[in-house]
């Protein structure tokens, strides 16, 4: 194992940060505890680690933008889902979408822990965030009716302050979201729950 998933498979099982780390890179009307309530939905998302060129990479998608009822179109998020009837577990739930949205193999990928859950209001969705690491460099099969683009991000790119920034963020034609904390990522903007997660990640391998 590389210093990296060591740190990782350490580190998940010990006590996390939590929400004050999710906290530094959530819009300003999140910093505070909002439980979820009865009626929220599950959804399970996969911070994917792969080694590529001796660097440690992790995946993220563009999500499609073309269906006018999705919260999330358009936005730049992890792998990952709402959870399905026939998964028996989070876990599974999140590598069968993993498999579904990017083309990897769930036997390809190794579940190192979980994160924080974070609640989105705006789909009422508790996510729940899995670490895990693929065997060998991915090749990667996007699913096209729900993914515009696969990304390949290096995780030292989020280490690194330059990459983060501040704007304020147009959600809707009569919304505007101020002082929105988000990374920069080849010119995209990545923000809101992904984020938080990417945040708490960055937070537990300093």
């Amino acid at each position: 194992m590389h210093d990296l998933i060591d740190k990782l498979s350490g580190r998940l099982v010990r006590p996390l940060p939590g929400q004050d780390a999710q906290f530094k890179m959530a819009p300003v009307v999140r910093r505070h505890f909002q439980p979820p309530p009865s009626s929220a939905l599950d959804a399970c998302v996969v911070a994917l680690f792969f080694q590529k060129n001796e660097d440690w990479k992790i995946v993220l998608i563009e999500r499609v933008n073309n269906n006018p009822n999705d919260r999330h179109g358009g936005q730049i998020s992890f792998p990952g889902g709402k959870l399905d009837a026939g998964d028996n577990s989070l876990e599974a739930g999140a590598l069968r979408e993993a498999e579904e949205e990017i083309g990897i193999k769930r036997n390809e990928m190794s579940i190192l822990g979980k994160l924080t859950e974070v609640y989105i209001p705006v789909s009422n969705f508790l996510v729940h965030p899995f670490v895990a690491v693929a065997a060998t460099e991915p090749q990667f099969v996007r699913q096209e009716r729900e993914v515009q683009s696969i990304l390949e991000v290096s995780f030292g790119h989020f280490h690194r302050p330059e990459n983060r920034a501040i704007r304020d963020m147009r959600v809707s034609p009569n919304m505007i979201l101020r002082e929105v904390p988000y990374f920069d990522v080849f010119g995209s903007v990545v923000w809101g729950a992904t984020a938080m997660i990417l945040s708490e990640l960055v937070e537990i391998t300093k």
